[in-house]
């Protein structure tokens, strides 16, 4: 996992370092003269610009820029507080302007050629550390090196935009106290469970409670991403439906009351690794308590979607506190509006803050649905997830989301990576899928192909 901070926090770091400032600016610089060379394809007769501000940043980019002047590179830096109205013309742009605590508006110079590409240090300048929000017009980058950490900015917002490629230099900072990482490959494939030998179906056995008469697309999503994930039994329930002709072939419907019918799950729980509820329900008051029945009552692990959050609402906490001290967790997965329905407001630009306050106020693994998808632990710990793309932006993609963290569940893995994992194969999955006119169904069908190209797969 790759650690990500808060320019706050980055600066403790950088002022506990034992190196001192002078040393750590040449490794930085030594970084971005490497990059900068990569995108040159060479030194010889190219021409470098760097816009360099009064602080650390600029004094990165004023290293980098020596050390391409010893390998032959002609370059040019220009004080970014007394920067001409166009640069002079060159092969590559190297913005060292500001850096993660940059406050204001960002309005740089014309570059001489439009299509020059632009490196940037550590974050575009002008884009927020904390949000990813632009102030300004900055430079879109092709590449950004970020150092020691990566910054919530890089992957908020417009971050990701704006700062193209994103590589993590280590100039020997200690960043172990980080509370954030963001997820990789070869972290997903090392908490995959492997199966036993003496495997069967019951060993991740998973139970769906989904879907209303006349609706159960979300079901039939969940289910499907159950299966695809790795739930060898998967029991889906409508309430008030006894018959589902079109559910998949391998799911095993079983019927519930229109009414009361929590109970029917409580006793029936047993046998199952994990639970899901809500996708698809409805919202009528008496679905809505009966969710809070179950999730208060449930002793199995129990992933809450859709319908499910809104009914819980602001009183999700209260049902959660009521569950056995042995009981199993309870995964939340919001986007911004279901968030609103248990936060009483939406997530702000700080999705990090968060994500942690309402796993904290829960007591559940919070999953915060967006382009960058964050996992919370009510300790305070976030896991972010990159996988995904706007593709994703489709009706269904939550239910099969819901699917594969309850399959997850489902085979023991623990909630804070399941919930992550889930999310990094969701995002992989579309990834694979067609680039346009992807829906929900084939980001299913790509599950398996998710699964099989993890390290080891």
């Amino acid at each position: 996992m790759q650690a990500i901070m808060t320019p706050e926090e980055m600066a403790a770091v950088d002022a506990a370092a034992s190196e001192p400032v002078e040393e750590l600016v040449e490794r930085a610089g030594a970084a971005i003269a490497r990059a900068a060379v990569e995108l040159l394809g060479g030194t010889y007769g190219r021409r470098v610009v760097v816009l360099a501000g009064k602080g650390n940043n600029g004094a990165d980019g004023r290293a980098a820029a020596d050390r391409l002047r010893r390998r032959g590179v002609r370059c040019t830096v220009v004080d970014a507080a007394d920067a001409p109205p166009t640069l002079p013309a060159a092969d590559l742009v190297i913005d060292a302007a500001y850096g993660t605590g940059f406050r204001g508006s960002f309005q740089p110079p014309a570059v001489a050629d439009p299509t020059t590409p632009v490196l940037a240090v550590d974050i575009p300048s002008g884009v927020s550390g904390l949000t990813g929000d632009a102030s300004g017009s900055p430079w879109p980058a092709v590449r950004t090196v970020t150092f020691a950490a990566l910054k919530p900015g890089l992957l908020l917002g417009e971050g990701p935009g704006l700062a193209g490629q994103v590589v993590l230099a280590d100039i020997g900072l200690d960043v172990s106290g980080a509370r954030a990482w963001r997820v990789e490959a070869e972290d997903v494939a090392a908490w995959l469970p492997a199966r036993p030998t003496d495997s069967h179906k019951w060993k991740a056995a998973a139970w769906l409670v989904a879907g209303s008469p006349g609706m159960v697309g979300a079901a039939h999503l969940a289910t499907r991403a159950a299966q695809r994930a790795g739930a060898g039994y998967v029991r889906l329930s409508t309430p008030g439906s006894d018959q589902d002709p079109f559910a998949p072939t391998e799911a095993v419907v079983v019927a519930l009351a229109a009414e009361g019918w929590a109970s029917t799950v409580l006793d029936g729980e047993d046998r199952f690794g994990a639970l899901a509820v809500g996708p698809g329900l409805g919202t009528g008051a008496g679905d809505a308590e009966q969710v809070r029945l179950l999730v208060a009552g449930s002793r199995s692990p129990v992933v809450v979607d859709g319908d499910g959050l809104r009914a819980l609402g602001p009183g999700a906490a209260e049902a959660i506190s009521e569950r056995a001290p042995d009981a199993g967790p309870v995964v939340l997965t919001p986007h911004d509006g279901e968030f609103e329905a248990l936060d009483g407001g939406p997530p702000e630009a700080g999705r990090f803050a968060a994500a942690r306050r309402l796993a904290g106020a829960t007591g559940a693994v919070v999953l915060l649905k967006g382009p960058t998808t964050l996992m919370a632990r009510p300790d305070g710990h976030v896991w972010a997830t990159t996988t995904g793309d706007a593709r994703l932006a489709s009706a269904g993609t939550g239910d099969v989301l819901t699917g594969t963290v309850v399959a997850l569940l489902a085979q023991g893995m623990p909630a804070d990576r399941a919930a992550s994992a889930a999310a990094y194969l969701h995002g992989r999955a579309g990834a694979l899928a067609w680039r346009r006119g992807l829906v929900a169904g084939d980001v299913v069908d790509q599950l398996p192909a998710a699964l099989s190209e993890l390290p080891g797969g």
